[in-house]
């Protein structure tokens, strides 16, 4: 009997013990897996992303919000004669500039000079300027005659992108104070000359105008100053339209401003003789101590309409058409 009732209890403890194993066993698993099955519960399912087109996608990390500016070319010439100052003239009213006929607006500090250059642009001559100029590194402002720039419009988009001032200097090279000349005429000479220069460089030129053999027309000059456009004479006259040689360039320049010790120079890049004299001319300045100032307009020349569409209907070839001669016809055989 005790043997039955001894067998009872250890069947019911066994029975107890193993109750309690599988349910702290089953609760051990119960707590491990249900931290995960809950998570996953709570977190919504992410939005389907559809795949953008590759030419719709915006890189705006490498697309700055404005263009760079194109990296100006750094002189190579250790020793050149380079540009001291440039100065921004506000040409409202027609100022005057050039110690010859005008003595109002001295600006140049001692030693310091503009170059200047009229009646291009001409084949040869004028790129053999802008390289001397170059060479230099160092600029000055050009006076082109209208119909020189409707005969060479590339030349003169090469004075433009060598970063040089352009003017105007009539459309003809008219003597403006003559008396056979009209006041309609001479307002026509010089408004044709900034079209017919516009017309070649694509673009407007400065307000910057010098008279044909320095004959300032006082109603011609009137008409300027009304136009806001700045008058150019000069302070010391290269003559090199009479010079027999180079050499006479440089002697003549170089002596007038080792005596004035500053000033406005007057020349041509029309002239085989300046072309040939600059080189050398150059570099007597900059062995003399003299430094280069650049003149630039603060606003660009307004043309008239008129003349702008006169001009157009004059030109001999299409206005639209800004290839140079030598890349439209060029010699295969000969």
């Amino acid at each position: 009997m005790r043997n039955a009732l001894g067998l009872m209890l250890a069947s019911v403890a066994a029975a107890v013990v193993i109750t309690a194993v599988w349910f702290f066993t089953a609760s051990r698993h119960a707590e491990l897996s249900a931290p995960s099955t809950v998570a996953a519960a709570q977190v919504a399912p992410l939005p389907a992303v559809k795949a953008a087109p590759q030419n719709a996608v915006e890189f705006t990390a490498s697309i700055p919000e404005k263009p760079a500016a194109a990296p100006q070319p750094k002189c190579s010439n250790p020793d050149a004669l380079s540009v001291s100052r440039v100065v921004e003239v506000d040409t409202t009213g027609g100022p005057g500039f050039g110690f010859e006929h005008f003595k109002q607006l001295d600006f140049l500090a001692d030693k310091e000079v503009v170059l200047t250059f009229d009646d291009g642009p001409w084949p040869v001559n004028t790129p053999a300027v802008l390289k001397a100029l170059a060479d230099e590194c160092t600029k000055g402002v050009f006076f082109p005659i209208g119909k020189h720039a409707s005969y060479h419009p590339e030349i003169l988009r090469q004075v433009a992108a060598a970063g040089q001032t352009i003017g105007a200097h009539t459309w003809s090279h008219a003597n403006l104070n003559s008396k056979k000349i009209t006041e309609q005429q001479a307002k026509d000479e010089i408004e044709k000359g900034y079209s017919a220069v516009k017309l070649a460089l694509g673009t407007a030129p400065s307000p910057f105008f010098r008279f044909p053999e320095l004959q300032h027309g006082p109603a011609a000059m009137a008409y300027l100053g009304s136009r806001n456009v700045a008058i150019f004479s000069c302070d010391a006259d290269s003559f090199d339209f009479r010079a027999k040689d180079a050499a006479q360039i440089i002697n003549t320049v170089m002596t007038k401003m080792d005596k004035l010790g500053k000033g406005i120079i007057l020349m041509h890049d029309f002239q085989k003789h300046t072309a040939e004299a600059l080189p050398a001319l150059l570099r007597r300045l900059k062995a003399g101590g003299y430094k280069i100032v650049l003149m630039k307009a603060k606003t660009p020349f307004q043309t008239l309409p008129e003349y702008d569409e006169a001009m157009v209907k004059d030109m001999k070839l299409p206005a639209t058409s800004l290839r140079p001669v030598n890349s439209v016809v060029q010699t295969v055989s000969q």
